[in-house]
């Protein structure tokens, strides 16, 4: 499997969601859709989809303000039976502070609505880091970057793909 291609103009237009099966089709990713009523929330997601909460990719926009050189956001990814530590964030960042980032920035680093961001970034200005735990799932499951669609991704096919920077971030 081949690590992720570098976008293009024209895919930068494309919706996350599109963008995210075609880099999954183009590597020959393990996927499998899961089509489902819309839903946001990781634990009702999970009881649609039908499997432990601690193998969904709960994902957040976090902003460090005192980040050095300069602040940054980061996409932290993290079992979905846990809670994002941002003291832990902040630290991996050589920072003090964290906070969850405001919905109009996440949604614009994340390409996707409030609820379905996916575990991937395709924004140069969004650093995926990923808590060791999630990686132990055999099979991680998250939004397609639409409420009503999820994806089922081997996990090892996810590290690959996303190359997260893997650090305890989750309580």
């Amino acid at each position: 499997m081949t690590t992720r291609p570098t976008p293009d103009a024209e895919q930068e237009q494309r919706p996350a969601s599109v963008r995210l099966l075609g880099l999954l089709d183009a590597v020959g990713a393990r996927y499998r859709l899961l089509p489902h009523p819309p839903e946001g929330n990781t634990a009702r997601a999970s009881e649609l989809r039908g499997h432990s909460l601690s193998a969904a990719a709960k994902c957040m926009i976090v902003t460090v303000p005192d980040a050095l050189p300069a602040a940054r956001q980061v996409l932290a990814v993290i079992p979905g039976d846990r809670r994002v530590a941002l003291p832990r964030v902040a630290a991996q960042c050589g920072a003090r502070r964290a906070k969850l980032a405001d919905r109009a920035l996440a949604e614009r680093l994340s390409g996707c609505a409030s609820g379905s961001i996916i575990p991937f970034s395709f924004h140069h200005e969004l650093t995926v880091l990923a808590d060791p735990a999630l990686l132990d799932e055999p099979v991680l499951y998250f939004n397609a970057a639409r409420l009503d669609l999820s994806v089922a991704l081997a996990t090892e096919d996810y590290r690959a793909l996303a190359d997260p920077k893997v650090v305890p971030i989750a309580e």
